[in-house]
């Protein structure tokens, strides 16, 4: 059976459940983390060097970055209605993918830690501010895609793009900031939570 190592309340950890959700998959996670079990272990490192969550283990086959494990897993189940077999249709999900791990993450990481987590290394307002300006620019972007779309990240279809980018459109709506009015993103959140999978591990009532 699929083990997933890795707390709930991770972003990262539920694209992953997210994911398994949509795929109908059995599971065991063990809760891994901030509070939880630690990651800093030997035992641990030897799977992850990171010593990040979350960690998928497939048999012999361990898997670290939560993007890669999505890609695994819609191969390993041949879904390519999520991840198109296509090389150019593919690419048209992978590059949300890649464009959500990296520059969206990073624009509203500073924000987030000091107004959801209240951490002490985020307590400068000018950087919150800062933080809060890039991450409502970024989800602009989002904005504009859909409003093309007038569906899904990629297309007309729901994709692994859509698990990445709809966990970040749920924790831009949950933050308690100031954010413009996106109504074809709001479109696109009230659609996916319509999804089982979405409601369990996205809407699931924390950032």
């Amino acid at each position: 059976m699929l083990k997933v190592l890795g707390k709930s309340p991770s972003i990262n950890v539920r694209k992953v459940l997210w994911l398994l959700d949509e795929l109908s998959l059995s599971y065991e996670q063990e809760q891994y983390g901030s509070g939880f079990k630690p990651t800093d272990t030997p035992e641990f490192k030897a799977m992850n060097p990171n010593a990040t969550v979350p960690v998928l283990i497939d048999d012999d086959l361990v898997l670290w970055e939560s993007n890669t494990i999505c890609r695994y897993l819609a191969g390993r189940e041949r879904r390519f209605d999520l991840l198109p077999s296509s090389p150019r249709e593919r690419a048209l999900v992978e590059k949300w993918m890649d464009w959500q791990a990296t520059e969206l993450n990073n624009s509203w990481r500073y924000a987030f830690m000091g107004l959801v987590r209240h951490s002490a290394q985020h307590a400068d307002q000018a950087a919150i501010e800062a933080s809060i300006a890039g991450w409502n620019r970024h989800m602009r972007i989002v904005e504009g895609q859909l409003s093309h779309t007038r569906a899904y990240m990629a297309g007309e279809a729901f994709t692994l793009a859509d698990i990445v980018i709809g966990l970040s459109t749920h924790r831009w709506f949950m933050t308690p900031m100031p954010r413009p009015e996106l109504p074809s993103l709001q479109a696109y959140y009230d659609r996916l939570s319509e999804r089982a999978g979405y409601q369990r591990h996205g809407r699931n009532g924390t950032p």
